[in-house]
Order: C-alpha cells, then structure tokens, then sequence
C-alpha cells in the first residue's frame, strides 16, 4: 500500500486534476487522498460548487479519499495554505508521499529554492526590497536573484513552484517526512483564460460555468459534469461571490477600524485604507480597486475583505489543524482510514456530532466552518438555510 497525498481546491475538479491523479498511480500509488479547500478558497472566493459535490467528483474520477482543508487555512497565505494542509496528511500517520503540480519537477531545483527561501539573509534583502513598494512576493525574487542567481529566482516566479515551495517548507517545519513527488503541470497556464488542448485552467473554466457556457463540460472529467448538472438543476450551482455582495458590504459597513486591524495578513496601516474604501465603493470589485497597490496585490484584499466577512482572526491558523474532517471516501479511501485508526495523531470527524468531543480550539474552528457554509449558503442560486454543516453526510462510493 503506497498512499500518496495531495493539495488541492478543485474549484472545479477538470482534466488537469484527472491527470495528476493518474500520474500518481503511475508512478505506483495505490491510494490517494486529497486535502481540499472548503465551500471558501483561498483566491478569497466562494468555490462554484458546494464542498461535498466537489469531493464526490474528486471520487467519481480518480481520488480515494477527501478530507477537508478548515476555513481559515483555505483562505490564508499560499504559506499557511500549504501548512494547514499538510498537517492533515501528516495527521493521518499512513501519508507515504507528497504529489504536486509544478512548472519545474525538477526536485533538486526545488529544494534549492526552499533553502533559498528560508535564508536570513534573504530575509533581510526582503526587506529592504519592500521599501520600493512591491508586493512580498516580487520582493522576494527579487532578493533571491540578487543573492542566488537567476535559474533559483526564475523557479519562484511561477505559480505553481510558490506553492511547491510552500509544501517543501511546510516539511520542514512539521518535520514531515514524505517522499516528493513533483509532477510537471501540462496545458494551460495557472489563471490563464486560454483552453490548451484538453485542458483548462479551474478560473478559464469559473467563468464558463458562470455564464452557461457548456464547452466547460469539455475539460472536466464525467463525474464532475455530473455534479455540476446537478446541482445547478437544483438551483444550488454556480455560487458566485457577486451573489453576496450586499451581504459582505454590510458585514464591513458595520467595522470600525480597529475590528479591520485584527483581520489576518493587516500590516503598515492597511486597515485604514481599506476603511475608507468601505465608506464609499458601491460594489465589491470597487472595493477591491480602491483597496489594491502594487504593493497590495488583488488576491490579498480578497483573503482579507473574505476573513472580516467570516469573522476569521489571524491566530485562528497560527496552530496545527486541530482534527481530519472527512468528507467522502471510496473502497480504497475506507483502507486508507483503517491505516490512520491505528497510526492518526489528530482526532478524525465523519459526523458533525463528533465535534463535541473536540477541545476548545478544535470546537471553535468547527463552528467556524458552520459560520462559513451559513454565509456560503447565501451566494448559491436559490438561498439555502442555515445548518447545513450539521446535516449533509459524507460521501460514500
């Protein structure tokens, strides 16, 4: 039994996905099970389908296994994102390898760059290339180019290799100490809004999912069309953030500049400046304008104006991942959970009565969750009620 693990939001499960899972297998695992962000993801968005019809797609078309990511890692830094979720794999004590799409499987190459990464005196050169007012993130290629050359610096400035980056360091951090197994991402670009083949990337596909369009269905796998027809039959698919504008607008009207302070991932002042934007955009993609620099990238407004709205705190992801929430499983999945009965160092969750059983902290970032789904439930096309955190069920193939 080879279990390998992996990171992912499947907003929505496509081709590109089926591809890696089939790369896996390929390269001899037999079980795979996948950490997946919640009903929110961490472009601080809602996911266009619900979390439990994007595990069964995930298992209808080639994972084992899904467990989900809590809210206030799926929304967080790619830094926390990749250590919330590697926390779980590690949680379950039977995890063999780490899988990861990249635009550099070169796995020498990557771990170069996470030495870089972690280097003090990068660190320090981050700081003073911060003063320019950029982004961290261009600020920290900048700083590894200078003091590490161009083909480590060129390897940080693809998306996909920041976030296998992130994995590596998170290892290192939990002491993890799976196998790596970077896999070479094919078709179109990360974000791009370009088909390439028989692949879309998951933003090219939100958009023509968003607006009818069935040439979608051509880069997803059977069972995620499935999923998505049915929902969407029941007036439950697409959920689009526009669809809780209002709703998150009034949520940050009622904020005082010290409540903004406490947000996740504030720094230098941010808060007033996105105060004084909340007086006066009429809209969230306004807001998100007046907001953004070069320095305060769209993407981190986004995670920040989505905490304020879910009422997540900086320290809510300062600590491990406090239990397994599974959301669905197949034949293979159910071995993988009979391994982690015996070898798991978290508690695992499969009914939400279960939670009461949790310590403090474990509780709060369930009700977090349930929080969440409640003001998810809000965005979908015909208006859910409360509650159904408690009551959906999990997933069994």
């Amino acid at each position: 039994m080879k279990t390998v693990g992996l990171v992912a939001e499947y907003n929505p499960y496509h081709n590109g996905h089926q591809y890696m899972v089939t790369k896996c297998r390929e390269e001899g695992a037999t079980h795979v099970v996948a950490v997946m962000s919640g009903n929110f993801v961490q472009r601080g968005s809602v996911a266009i389908m619900d979390k439990r019809a994007r595990a069964k797609a995930a298992l209808l078309d080639g994972v084992d296994l899904v467990i989900e990511l809590p809210v206030p890692w799926a929304v967080s830094t790619a830094e926390l994102f990749a250590k919330g979720g590697l926390s779980i794999l590690q949680g379950l004590g039977c995890v063999d390898a780490l899988a990861f799409g990249c635009e550099t499987a070169d796995k020498e190459m990557l771990i170069k760059a996470a030495d870089a990464v972690c280097d003090i005196k990068v660190h320090e050169q981050i700081k003073e290339e911060l003063t320019g007012g950029i982004t961290y993130a261009v600020a920290r290629e900048n700083a590894v180019r200078k003091l590490y050359g161009d083909k480590i610096a060129d390897i940080i400035s693809k998306p996909n290799n920041i976030l296998a980056v992130e994995y590596l360091k998170a290892m290192r951090s939990l002491g993890s100490n799976f196998d790596i197994m970077p896999i070479l991402r094919r078709g179109a670009e990360h974000d791009s809004l370009k088909e390439n083949g028989e692949f879309s990337s998951a933003s090219a596909l939100r958009i023509m999912l968003e607006r009818g369009d069935e040439k979608a269905f051509e880069y997803m796998p059977c069972g995620s069309v499935a999923e998505f027809k049915r929902l969407q039959n029941v007036g439950r698919a697409p959920v689009a953030i526009d669809d809780s504008e209002r709703a998150i607008l009034s949520r940050l009207r009622m904020l005082t500049v010290e409540e903004i302070k406490e947000a996740p991932d504030i720094s230098e002042g941010l808060e007033n400046r996105i105060y004084n934007a909340i007086q006066s955009a009429t809209s969230l993609e306004e807001l998100y304008s007046i907001v953004k620099t070069k320095r305060y990238t769209h993407s981190r407004i986004r995670r920040i104006i989505t905490s304020l709205y879910l009422g997540i705190a900086p320290q809510d992801a300062l600590h491990k991942v406090p239990y397994i929430r599974v959301l669905g499983f197949n034949e293979r999945g159910r071995e993988i959970l009979r391994a982690a009965k015996d070898n798991a160092v978290m508690p695992i969750i499969m009914k939400s009565s279960q939670s009461y059983d949790l310590p403090e902290y474990g509780k709060h970032i369930f009700d977090l969750e349930c929080k969440a789904t409640n003001l998810y439930n809000l965005a979908t096309p015909r208006i859910l009620p409360c509650g159904t955190e408690l009551t959906d069920e999990v997933i069994m193939l």
